[in-house]
C-alpha cells in the first residue's frame, strides 16, 4: 500500500447526534453493541399514515447546548449541526484563538427542512404576509446550517452546502477534502445533518413504497435480509474536523485516521432505481484516488438501506469491483440501528468507519435472519466482530443515482 505524502488529509475530530447516542462515545457504545434506535414515532400522530416507526433523536434539548436565541431562529437540523460541530472542534483540540480563521471552512450536506414552510403557507393565505415567520429562511434552508456553524465559530474560510440526496454526507467530506488539497484552507469542518421525520415525508416516501411499513420496530429495518421491505427514516448529524497533514502535524494534533480517497459517479439510469455499474464506478474511483488496490480493503461500511433494490444492487456492485475477494470482506450496515439519516448518513457512517479502525470492532448488521440469494456476502449478522481493520471503503448512494464513496485508512506517518 502506497502512502502519498503530498495532499494528505487527516481526521482529527468528530462529533455526532444520532438516535443511538448524543455524542461519539454513546454512539459507538450503541453501534458496537447492536442497539436499535428505531421505535414507534412519537413526534406526530401516525394513525392515518402508512409508516409507524422511525429512528428519532430522543432526550435532546437544544437549549442545553447552544444560545436560546439561535435555537428560536433556526431549525432542528441546524441545532444538530451546530452541536455536533462543537463536539468535533473540542475533540480535535483545535484552539481557534491561535488559528487563522480565514483558513478554516465549513461544508455541510443536508436537504433542509421544507416541512416547516407548510403551516406558514396557511398563515399567508389566511392572515397575510406580515404574519409569516421572519426567521423561516434560517429554519428551513439547507444553507443555514453551514452558515450558522461559521457564525458560531467565527471561521471565515470556504463555506458551502451540498445536496446529493442520500450521498450528501459523504459528498461533503469529499468536497472538503478537495478544498484542503487545493490549499483553499488548512482545516475544514465537514459533515451532514438532517431532521426529516414528519408527516409529509412519511406520506411521500410511504406512498412510493420506499419506507418499511412494518409496525414492529424490531423488524422494520433489516438490510440484506430476504424479508427486507423498505428503509426507516432517521435523524441526526455527524461532523468531522479534516486538516491537511502538514497543519495537523505542526500543531501536534492527535490524528484519528486518514481520509485517503473519494470517488463520485452518476448512474444516469433511473429516477429511483439504482445501477450496479454506476455504484461500482464510484467505488473504483475512491480506491484509485486513495492509491490503493482492492486487496488492501479490510471492511466495507455499506449503504445498506434495507430496500429490495438497493441491497441487491450494492451487493452486485461490490462483486463487480472486488471480484473473488468480495466474499472474503466483512460488510455491515449501520442503518440497521440508526435508520437512514439521509444527508447525514454518509458522515455518520464515516465516523463509524474511523471508530471501527481504532477500536478493532466491526459493528453488526442487526435484524438479519434469512439470507437472500441475491445478497450472499458476509454482512456481519447481528453480533459485532473483533478484527484488525486498516482500510475501510464507505459507500453512499443517493436516490436518483448520485454516488459518493470514501476510503478511510489507519493513519501512518
Amino acid at each position: 500500500m502506497v502512502i502519498r505524502e503530498k495532499g494528505r488529509v487527516v481526521i482529527t475530530g468528530m462529533g455526532c447526534i444520532t438516535p443511538i447516542g448524543l455524542n461519539i462515545g454513546d454512539f459507538w457504545k450503541g453501534l458496537s453493541s447492536g442497539k436499535s434506535g428505531i421505535k414507534p414515532i412519537t413526534s406526530f400522530d401516525v394513525e392515518n399514515l402508512p409508516v409507524k416507526v422511525a429512528a428519532e433523536v430522543q432526550d435532546f434539548v437544544a437549549d442545553n447546548y447552544i444560545d436560546a436565541k439561535v435555537v428560536r431562529r433556526t431549525g432542528r437540523f441546524v441545532h444538530f449541526g451546530i452541536i455536533s460541530a462543537l463536539e468535533a472542534i473540542n475533540s480535535s483540540g483545535l484552539d481557534l484563538s491561535r488559528e487563522d480563521l480565514q483558513r478554516i471552512g465549513v461544508v455541510m450536506g443536508t436537504i433542509g427542512d421544507f416541512y416547516q414552510a407548510i403551516p406558514q403557507m396557511d398563515i399567508l393565505r389566511a392572515r397575510g404576509y406580515r404574519l409569516v415567520d421572519p426567521c423561516l429562511t434560517t429554519k428551513i434552508s439547507g444553507h443555514s446550517v453551514a452558515s450558522q456553524i461559521g457564525f458560531y465559530l467565527g471561521v471565515k474560510g470556504p463555506n458551502t452546502t451540498v445536496n446529493s440526496a442520500c450521498a450528501s454526507g459523504s459528498d461533503s467530506l469529499g468536497t472538503a477534502m478537495l478544498h484542503l488539497r487545493s490549499e483553499n484552507a488548512d482545516v475544514m469542518l465537514a459533515g451532514g445533518t438532517e431532521s426529516l421525520i414528519n408527516p409529509l415525508m412519511d406520506a411521500m416516501l410511504g406512498r412510493i413504497g420506499a419506507l418499511s411499513k412494518e409496525p414492529d420496530p424490531g423488524c422494520a429495518c433489516r438490510p440484506f435480509d430476504l424479508n427486507r421491505n423498505g428503509f426507516v427514516t432517521g435523524e441526526g448529524a455527524g461532523i468531522m474536523v479534516l486538516e491537511t497533514y502538514e497543519h495537523a502535524r505542526k500543531r501536534g494534533a492527535h490524528i484519528l485516521a486518514e481520509l485517503a480517497g473519494v470517488g463520485w459517479s452518476f448512474d444516469a439510469y433511473n429516477d429511483s432505481a439504482p445501477d450496479a455499474e454506476g455504484q461500482a464506478l464510484a467505488m473504483r474511483a475512491a480506491i484509485a484516488d486513495a492509491g490503493i488496490n482492492t486487496g488492501d480493503i479490510d471492511y466495507i461500511n455499506a449503504h445498506g438501506t434495507s430496500t429490495k433494490l438497493n441491497d441487491a444492487t450494492e451487493t452486485k456492485a461490490i462483486k463487480i469491483v472486488l471480484g473473488n475477494r468480495a466474499s472474503e470482506i466483512p460488510i455491515s450496515s449501520n442503518k440497521s440501528m440508526t435508520g437512514h439519516i439521509i444527508g447525514a448518513a454518509g458522515t455518520i457512517e464515516a465516523i463509524a468507519s474511523v471508530l471501527t479502525i481504532n477500536e478493532g470492532v466491526i459493528p453488526p448488521t442487526i435484524n438479519y435472519e434469512i439470507p437472500d440469494p441475491d445478497c450472499d456476502l458476509d454482512y456481519v449478522p447481528n453480533v459485532a466482530r473483533k478484527a484488525e481493520i486498516n482500510v475501510v471503503l464507505s459507500n453512499s448512494f443517493g436516490l436518483g443515482g448520485q454516488n459518493c464513496c470514501l476510503v478511510i485508512r489507519r493513519f501512518e506517518e
